[in-house]
């Protein structure tokens, strides 16, 4: 096992950049979750890492071991890749031990530690069969033991439970998480699914044209997002944004071009926050609640989604579209009017030019 270290990492194709001088600390053991949209240059860092994309500029570091001039075979990484990659001729104790045996390792200890890897992930009882007589759950088993018996100082995974289904995805999540608090193997996981990201990792880093836009525990990046962008990449549903001006000539408040007017707690003390400012008014969908109250505003329902665990209620609130999401049951129906008031505590306001948080 051994720490990651980026240092000011380029990449460019051609004219063209992809990585702006990405810089991250990797802890020894810790579990790391690359996120962001496609093309935002995730799989690009992950197979820098990894030596299968050569860097424009900056230092990767395993340890204390530069990498840069090192060669993918060389560097005790070991990668699990979306596509299984499986050899379809050979069994799955063939497939496990491909490497091992490519090493020159002897016959007797491919065995023993192909045989430890099956006990770890459940494969021992098939061990004899051939890809094609596997589940997708089960090809992605033998993908990770394969880098598993190998016994790298770091793995590296990208987006690997893309091709499941939903229930079997979630299954996978569990695995790979009690995997590495097993093993305590450093790790760098790529995906697009924030909801992977969160519930697997210890920190995230959230990633936005070549460029890191924060990196914190996923709870942090849900409470305190650095900016907007993240704001509404965290989280799932999203977060909402009414868009309006900071009124600060009285109680700190957003109006909205429509004339709402949407509370905050506190005044915002950023650099910049003033008076007649445009902003955006960010709330979790989970953040509102149905209010009858005289001042509360007035919203109309557009589409209500029962999920089991919650209702989701499409509203429309002023002349703008906000998602709440209720724990309790509650009766609504398209065009439906009611109150709603989101609760002023945990509201984030953003400057509406630059996405910069203001609270």
């Amino acid at each position: 096992m051994a720490s990651i270290t980026l240092q000011q990492i380029v990449k460019h194709y051609g004219d063209q950049p992809v990585l702006h001088g990405i810089d991250l600390a990797i802890r020894d053991g810790e579990f790391v979750a690359l996120v962001g949209p496609s093309g935002c240059g995730k799989s690009t860092l992950l197979r820098a890492i990894a030596g299968l994309e050569p860097i424009s500029g900056g230092e990767i570091r395993l340890g204390t071991r530069v990498l840069n001039d090192v060669a993918p075979r060389e560097r005790n990484l070991a990668m699990v890749f979306q596509n299984y990659a499986l050899y379809p001729h050979m069994t799955v104790a063939q497939n496990l031990g491909f490497s091992l045996k490519l090493q020159g390792v002897d016959k007797a200890q491919i065995a023993r530690r192909v045989q430890e890897v099956a006990q770890v992930l459940g494969l021992a009882p098939l061990l004899g069969r051939h890809p094609r007589q596997l589940s997708g759950g089960q090809r992605q088993r033998v993908a990770m033991g394969r880098a598993i018996v190998r016994r790298p100082e770091a793995f590296l995974f990208d987006e690997p439970l893309s091709n499941l289904d939903a229930k079997l995805r979630v299954q996978m999540r569990t695995e790979i998480k009690a995997l590495h608090q097993r093993l305590g193997t450093t790790t760098v996981y790529v995906t697009h699914d924030q909801v992977e990201a969160m519930t697997m990792a210890d920190r995230i880093v959230v990633l936005k044209d070549g460029r890191v836009e924060q990196i914190g525990a996923p709870l942090e990046l849900y409470d305190r997002p650095r900016n907007a962008f993240v704001a509404g990449f965290i989280g799932s549903p999203a977060m909402n944004f009414l868009a309006g001006r900071l009124a600060l000539d009285g109680p700190p408040r957003v109006r909205t071009d429509d004339g709402l007017s949407l509370p905050l707690a506190g005044i915002p003390t950023a650099p910049g926050a003033v008076h007649g400012q445009r902003v955006l008014y960010g709330t979790r969908p989970e953040h509102w609640r149905i209010d009858g109250t005289q001042g509360s505003l007035p919203a109309e329902v557009i589409v209500v989604e029962p999920t089991g665990a919650e209702t989701q209620v499409a509203l429309r609130v002023g002349g703008q579209d906000v998602l709440a999401a209720f724990r309790e049951r509650v009766g609504l129906a398209s065009g439906d009017r009611l109150g709603l008031w989101p609760d002023a505590a945990q509201a984030h306001l953003f400057d509406a030019a630059s996405g910069a948080r203001l609270n």
